[in-house]
């Protein structure tokens, strides 16, 4: 059996801007799953407000995502694909506010993804930049990711090339997924599927099962 390890923010958990969580089959890891038979496995692991590689202090978990990554990746050995999508909440200008930033600390993730010592084969690695952040009447949303409509536009090419130097297969979510206005980082339930649709066929290619897709 394949495994695959999504790893990522709210939009991973499937926050939901209306209220709660979206529910279990709308989320895109598990659209992703259901877009795969059962010799693919998906696993989920999203945490609202994970950074890429930097610390939030005013939460009651740890969001950063570098220094939790090989608990988790040692908890689901052996993978043989890891997603990343993160970079959102480094726009958060007490985080970073730097696109510059999320680069590197996506690099980050991904180097301690190829240098742990698993005993196992390294898994691929697909970096997923998070649809823009934007325009929202939401005063505290607008506030927290305030200048993040402009930061987050340059994480795609970045992350693209940070892709192409490392060997890593990339997509642009915000090609087939728009933030909700609600609060200007979110995703509605259609939205959040519409990624895990478009990751399915790039996912079955990267692990050479393409007669496992359902699309």
């Amino acid at each position: 059996m394949k495994t695959v390890l999504c790893y990522g923010d709210s939009l991973t958990w499937g926050f939901n801007a209306e209220g709660g969580r979206h529910p279990f089959e709308d989320r895109w890891p598990n659209v992703l799953q259901a877009a795969l038979d059962h010799s693919v496995r998906v696993i989920a692991e999203g945490l609202n407000g994970r950074t890429t590689a930097y610390d939030e202090y005013n939460a009651g978990a740890d969001r950063n995502g570098a220094r939790i990554l090989p608990t988790i990746v040692m908890t689901h050995t052996p993978l043989d694909l890891v997603i990343f999508l993160l970079g959102t909440n480094d726009m958060k200008p007490w985080i970073h506010g730097n696109p510059v930033a999320a680069k590197q600390g996506m690099q980050s993730l991904v180097e301690t993804v190829r240098s742990h010592d698993y005993g196992w084969p390294t898994p691929q690695i697909l970096i997923v930049a998070p649809p823009v952040v934007s325009h929202t009447e939401n005063v505290e949303f607008k506030e927290m990711f305030s200048g993040g409509e402009a930061s987050s536009k340059h994480l795609a090419p970045l992350y693209a090339a940070l892709a192409e130097e490392m060997g890593c297969c990339f997509f642009d979510a915000s090609t087939v997924a728009t933030t909700t206005p609600l609060d200007g980082v979110h995703l509605d339930a259609k939205n959040t599927r519409k990624i895990g649709e478009a990751l399915a066929p790039i996912v079955c290619a990267m692990l050479e099962t393409k007669e496992t897709f359902r699309g």
